[in-house]
């Protein structure tokens, strides 16, 4: 079963249009120790919603993982990795991170708890919820 995941991007520097026009992507510029651990337990097939941070604070499409992680070839340091990711599908409406704060049940979840992580792991539960919240059922 896939595993799903969100990964987020600042929109100015490469945003959700971008994926779907380049129509593929290498996910990469994560440094922090525990996005990087998140980011190798990724596996080709999974899922991740993108995320736009800055000024949107909103998830806005799903992706899925085309590879395994592998080093980041643009970088001397064997610790960092990179997936390759295409896109799904754009959600029928935006998930605003407001949205997800005003719900008790994410009250865990690390994109209340830890904002700065760029890279982290959806539980099967929250991700059919996200979904779900995305179509204003």
């Amino acid at each position: 079963m896939a595993n799903h995941w969100l990964l987020k991007t600042e929109p100015s520097t490469y945003s959700y249009t971008d994926l779907e026009r380049d129509k593929k992507a290498v996910w990469d510029g994560v440094s922090n120790a525990l996005a990087l651990k998140h980011l190798r337990t990724m596996k080709r097939g999974d899922l991740a919603f993108i995320y736009h941070t800055g000024d949107e604070k909103q998830i806005v499409g799903i992706a899925e993982v085309t590879s395994d992680p592998y080093s980041d070839p643009k970088e001397k340091d064997p610790r960092l990795v990179v997936v390759n990711l295409k896109p799904r599908e754009r959600l029928t409406r935006p998930v605003t991170l407001s949205e997800v704060k005003a719900d008790a049940g994410f009250g865990d979840f690390e994109l209340v708890r830890i904002g700065r992580f760029s890279v982290m792991p959806v539980s099967e539960s929250r991700w059919k919820k996200l979904v779900k919240m995305s179509s204003g059922t």
